[in-house]
């Protein structure tokens, strides 16, 4: 009995955690021609694909920190230094960006002002999901390249208008509640999405066409606006599309959406640092204590995530998004009225996700044929290295 359980238990291990990584290319394929520089590499992509974001941003910081004597923010600023380490896992190994832990933490734990932990959400993914970026194209881990492309335009154009426009108009609580709220409904869509048995998935948009371009322009263009107000949106907009509508696997959806979430924050900090010129100091200070820790972090997580089976990244979903509804409405304590919105928000939302779920755009009703979807299964473009 002690032995059979040990086998299931390690069956399990080896199913939901080492399920290997899904690749662009098969590696095992290589030319007998390489030569020792390219064998090298081939060989050690993963210490290389760290080594190099990890180097670059670390020289930056060791000097500007020896310069200007950066060591003395950690006395005071260290909450944020260990907050980030989280943040920085959830961003590499879900579809959340790390301002998805760092914007809750900083407004409803301690305190902080929400124009300021969104600026810092801002700054902070810059960089460790911009590292987070590099390893993922590096090692050639599939990516939906549509939703980077498309989901992208319409982000930019979002998070300038969300910044200008929006933003302004809402109060820190709505901020708050409206962020946990949107996206607990997704994570219940996503569950009930998962119980379905036999769901087919793709590495790609299936027959991909001028609408499900606009549809991605669109969805890039919401989350560009929630990136506005909490520094974390496109990605989990992107995320929740891609599964929801296109089924797409969730072992592309996540690492499509740290490259989108890189794109977007480095334009959201710059329309925040060069044009709005609003930045504060404190925000400078946070980063200044959580660059050397999210640049290892979030790559690490990155490549953690890419050997785990889609299902396990989904729980990280539901998970973090329970906790983060159940602690807006427990630190925040939204009056009625706020309450209100906050639980027509989930219900409303729920029911959009699961529309988008029940909607078979795979076979779309006769303009993809069946058969076109089985060779679209069958097509040898991944391999799995374990």
């Amino acid at each position: 009995m002690v032995r059979i359980a040990r086998e299931r238990v390690s069956s399990f291990i080896k199913k939901y955690f080492f399920e290997g990584q899904r690749l662009a290319s098969d590696e095992s394929q290589t030319a007998l021609d390489e030569t020792f520089l390219e064998v090298f590499v081939r060989k050690h992509r993963k210490v290389i694909g760290f080594a190099i974001p990890f180097c670059f941003f670390n020289f930056v910081w060791w000097s500007l920190a020896i310069r200007y004597d950066l060591f003395k923010l950690f006395p005071e600023r260290y909450q944020m230094s260990i907050t980030m380490i989280f943040g920085a896992l959830i961003a590499g190994m879900t579809s959340e960006g790390g301002g998805a832990i760092a914007f809750p933490v900083m407004t409803l734990v301690l305190h902080i002002e929400p124009a300021i932990s969104r600026d810092f959400s801002l700054m902070i993914q810059s960089c460790g999901m911009t590292a987070a970026s590099f390893v993922i194209i590096w090692m050639g881990i599939v990516i939906e390249w549509h939703s980077v492309v498309f989901c992208s335009l319409g982000a930019v154009g979002g998070v300038i208008f969300g910044l200008e426009v929006i933003d302004p108009r809402l109060t820190a609580a709505q901020k708050k509640m409206g962020f946990v709220s949107i996206w607990f409904s997704f994570a219940m869509a996503l569950f009930l999405l998962n119980i379905r048995r036999n769901r087919r998935t793709f590495d790609k948009i299936p027959d991909f066409k001028l609408w499900k371009m606009i549809v991605l322009i669109v969805t890039g263009f919401l989350g560009g606006n929630f990136t506005a107000f909490s520094g974390s949106g496109v990605d989990i907009c992107s995320f929740s599309i891609l599964t929801l509508l296109f089924h797409v696997s969730e072992k592309v959806a996540v690492p499509t959406s740290v490259i989108l979430m890189a794109i977007n924050t480095l334009v959201g900090f710059y329309w925040r640092q060069f044009i709005m010129a609003e930045v504060s100091e404190e925000a400078w200070e946070y980063l200044a204590v959580c660059v050397p820790i999210v640049v290892f972090v979030a790559p690490f997580a990155t490549c953690a995530a890419s050997y785990f089976h889609r299902l396990v990244l989904a729980s990280f979903i539901y998970v973090l998004e329970t906790v983060a509804l159940i602690g807006g409405f427990v630190i925040v304590k939204p009056d009625w009225a706020l309450t209100a919105i906050s639980a027509s928000i989930v219900v409303a939302g729920f029911f959009f996700f699961l529309v988008l779920s029940r909607l078979e755009v795979a076979v779309e009703h006769g303009s993809m044929d069946l058969d076109a979807v089985r060779v679209m299964e069958k097509e040898v473009e991944t391999v799995q290295v374990t």
